[in-house]
């Protein structure tokens, strides 16, 4: 039998110590991650191998050549450019159309029992055989869903929490039939999992999955590489250490000298002819690499030295990683995180702090203190965007400078010439981030449209009504005044897509940015016409005679934001009478925590009763959610307020579509089919939401059941502005209280509890849960149904190490009682 060990990665998030080599060359104790999975081959009778290479391609060739060395025979397929998984296999097709194949990753450090990978496939007569594994946190691989036969049956690549029904990941590792080359054409980017096997299984060809034990573990950046190292050292994985062991876990090649007053405190590996002088202490694990010296009275904690690199006297290294021919002056300190790339000079007495990166060839001088990567570095982020866009702390994640690079990454994923639009709170920390992401995107010569300070949903309507290829918000959290929020939009006005989240990451983290000549840098200008393209098109959408007749009295909380400035116009042409609550826009009330919030409610809900106003409402600071009391001063709950919506939309338009999340209550269906309508149920995320509002599908409307509501008539975003007066056209025109609708819903009561669970075992609980329920797989978690209307949703928070219990019922007693049975049940699966 053949392999294919595909070597082609560039390894863009070990940078800097891939800069100058490619992935499956980065060593582990003394030797590349290739030539540990070629020995693994040899150990199981594969001395024949294809080696598909691409990013510094000779680097491998010249190291492995033909293989005669090794007790191997190897074969080189190159692509000119990247094919992806499946294409670049294909692309070395001419070696490979005789018998069963192999396919192992040549960058992933494994001790898998091949010999029993390829039994499994032989006697299941399989077509593909994909080797599975159980990981902690599933999230960055393809989750795979087999039947009781190891037959597959679902599979995701890389899915968020809520999609999360297994712990079962794909590794990489497959055994094939030549003939699944024949399935796609030569010469064409084309992945394994994301399109051979959906298509296989398709076919109904026989696709399998084969769960292995032992040791994997894929070293795609800095944190899992250090922890395969330690891995290695400390026994974890079953590979062979190269040298001897001369005690105390301590392993060392030919030549290597070590003082005797030296303390070594294994797991460690010293290369060839290391030389450990008099003094030093080196706690492990420890992986120093041939030739480097530590001289005397050195320090080396938890860190890996790559070959001919020096660490002075007095010098401290404390879980750092150190390139290949970098010299560390004496008493020079490097920190936890840190990483210092070939070539590298850290002079006498300098500093490098936590989580720095130092770019190959650069000296520091002496006595410096490193705060900051040397040539844009990324201080060890492995992502940047989260559920909320880029997050972090003012100052401290969230920068100008990383701003700034976040604006030309951002450019440099768009055409020259784009307009994109950029728009902030008016709190002064979203203007410092926004004038850097503005000083980032000219760099890639793209031209800006400043929209100032507007609301969001403003923001979204004008990049999707003008020639913007995009738009940029930047917020202070509503949540945690010390946070940033930076969100980006398509041309649509809508988040951009997970695909072009990543396509911004790889910008920023290659630092591979486009840097135009001066005559094409982009140009900043203020947009035109903000607030009279968004008023015209929001009151053509609107029957404004039947609104303004009703003559509304309302009280309504600004909550500080911008839309004050939109609103007020609107309510003057609609004949309102408003008592206008926190109207200025006031940056010491951006962020509000849940009592304050709730304070705010009960006053606005006095207010309205006293004054006997029509409605109090209360509008997020960012102009995208509304939260109302009626006339009697009784505050609508998320839920209710979205069953009224519902009820007063579908009158409005019956037979039509409404989109709900499947945390919403059951209310909505009853609400629907009283006006032959339909609720359709997704995922939580804002992201599914939204785009069920551009599809059309006869969807009237679209709400997230926390405040927020997409009228697509007007534009598929959330708009809190235009749901509040699209509200009060509805009770106007059907002339009704709100009182009087929301007294019309069923009774229906939620009960939420939440299980603490440990990150590592979100992903078993989720793989049981599906298991156990195997009909009730929701768009999020799991769904099971009671008795009659009850249910209970069980799924996972996509930020913290918990979950979710959300039980519905007809009375408070029944919902606390089912939410109390399945907070046992994930407990259990936790044991």
């Amino acid at each position: 039998m053949k392999a294919v060990v595909m070597a082609g990665g560039e390894g863009s998030r070990l940078r800097p110590l891939t800069i100058q080599r490619p992935k499956p060359m980065v060593p582990i104790v003394g030797r590349p991650v290739a030539e540990h999975i070629l020995q693994l081959l040899k150990d199981h009778g594969i001395t024949e191998v294809v080696m598909t290479v691409q990013y510094l391609a000779s680097n491998i060739e010249d190291y492995f050549g033909d293989g005669s060395q090794f007790g191997m025979k190897i074969h080189y397929s190159r692509e000119e450019t990247p094919l992806g998984t499946a294409g670049s296999v294909k692309n070395a097709q001419e070696f490979l159309k005789d018998d069963t194949f192999l396919v192992i990753s040549g960058d992933a450090m494994t001790d898998y029992d091949l010999t029993k990978i390829i039994e499994f496939h032989r006697e299941h007569r399989a077509k593909a055989t994909l080797t599975l594994a159980h990981v902690p946190n599933p999230l960055e691989y393809g989750v795979i869903i087999t039947d009781e036969g190891g037959r597959i049956t679902q599979f995701l690549e890389k899915p968020s929490w809520a999609q999360v029904f297994s712990d079962t990941i794909n590794t990489g590792i497959y055994v094939l039939e030549p003939e699944v080359l024949d399935y796609f054409e030569p010469n064409t980017v084309y992945d394994f999992s994301n399109e051979l096997f959906p298509l296989m299984m398709k076919k109904n060809d026989p696709l399998f999955g084969y769960v292995a034990e032992g040791y994997w573990c894929d070293v795609g950046n800095l944190t899992e590489y250090m922890r395969s190292t330690a891995d290695v050292l400390q026994g974890q994985a079953q590979i062979k250490m190269p040298g001897r062991h001369i005690g105390g876990d301590i392993y060392v090649e030919d030549g290597v000298e070590i003082a005797d007053d030296a303390r070594l405190n294994g797991p460690i590996y010293l290369g060839q002819s290391v030389r450990i002088f008099s003094g030093a202490v080196i706690n492990g694990p420890v992986a120093i690499g041939g030739y480097s010296i530590v001289d005397a009275n050195a320090t080396i904690d938890r860190s890996i030295i790559w070959n001919n690199s020096y660490v002075g006297e007095h010098a401290e290294l404390r879980g750092a990683i150190i390139g290949s021919q970098t010299s560390i002056k004496s008493k020079a300190v490097l920190f936890e995180g840190s990483v210092i790339g070939d070539d590298c000079l850290i002079d006498e007495g300098a500093i490098i702090q936590p989580g720095v990166k130092i770019w190959p060839k650069k000296e520091i001088e002496n006595g410096a203190v490193i705060t900051s990567s040397i040539i844009w570095g990324n201080q060890g982020r492995r992502t940047l965007f989260g559920r909320f866009g880029v997050t972090g702390l003012v100052n401290v994640d969230i920068t100008p400078e990383l701003a700034a690079k976040i604006g030309a990454a951002y450019g440099a994923v768009l055409k020259k010439g784009n307009h994109v639009c950029v728009n902030r709170d008016a709190h002064r920390t979203p203007r410092m981030i926004k004038r850097a992401i503005i000083a980032g995107l000219p760099s890639a010569g793209v031209d800006v449209w400043d929209l100032t300070a507007v609301p969001l949903p403003v923001a979204r309507f004008y990049v999707r009504t003008t020639d913007a290829v995009g738009g940029v918000h930047i917020r202070l959290s509503p949540f945690d005044p010390r946070v940033v929020d930076i969100k980006f939009f398509d041309q649509n006005g809508l988040d951009i897509s997970k695909a072009t989240e990543r396509k911004i990451e790889n910008m920023y983290f290659r630092e591979d940015f486009r840097r135009v000549y001066l005559d094409e840098i982009g140009e900043i200008s203020y947009a035109p016409n903000v607030r009279e393209r968004y008023t015209e098109a929001f009151v053509k959408s609107l029957d404004i005679n039947v609104t303004r007749n009703r003559n509304f009295s309302l009280v309504v909380d600004y909550g500080h934001g911008s839309s004050v400035e939109f609103l007020s116009p609107i309510f003057n042409r609609l004949n309102c009478q408003v008592i206008a609550l926190n109207s200025t826009m006031d940056e010491a009330h951006y962020s509000h925590t849940l009592d304050e919030f709730e304070r705010d409610r009960v006053r606005l809900a006095d207010i309205t009763r006293t004054l006997k106003a029509d409605m109090g409402i209360r509008i997020d600071t960012g102009g995208e959610k509304i939260f109302v009391c009626d006339e009697q001063g009784r505050s609508l709950d998320n839920n209710a307020l979205l069953a009224v919506m519902t009820d007063l939309m579908l009158r409005a338009n019956p037979g039509s579509t409404v989109v709900v999340p499947v945390t919403a209550t059951s209310a909505v269906e009853v609400m629907a089919k009283q006006h032959r309508g339909q609720v359709r149920r997704v995922s939580v995320m804002q992201q599914t939401l939204a785009s069920t509002a551009s599809r059309g599908d006869n969807v009237v409307m679209v709400g997230d059941a926390v405040g927020g509501y997409i009228l697509p008539a007007f534009h598929p975003a959330f708009d809190g502005m235009f749901a509040l007066v699209k509200l009060m056209e509805l009770l106007a025109r059907f002339d009704v209280k709100l009182s009087s609708v929301y007294d019309n819903l069923p009774e229906f009561h939620q009960v939420r509890k939440l299980v603490d669970c440990p990150r590592d075992f979100k992903g078993r609980v989720m793989r049981l849960l599906s298991e156990n329920y195997r009909d009730s797989q929701a768009a999020d978690g799991v769904r099971i149904a009671g008795s009659g209307s009850d249910w209970v949703l069980i799924y996972p928070d996509p930020d913290r190490p918990l979950f979710n219990v959300l039980a519905e019922a007809k009375s408070h007693d029944q919902a606390q009682a089912l939410a109390d049975r399945y907070t046992r049940v994930v407990s259990s699966f936790q044991q």
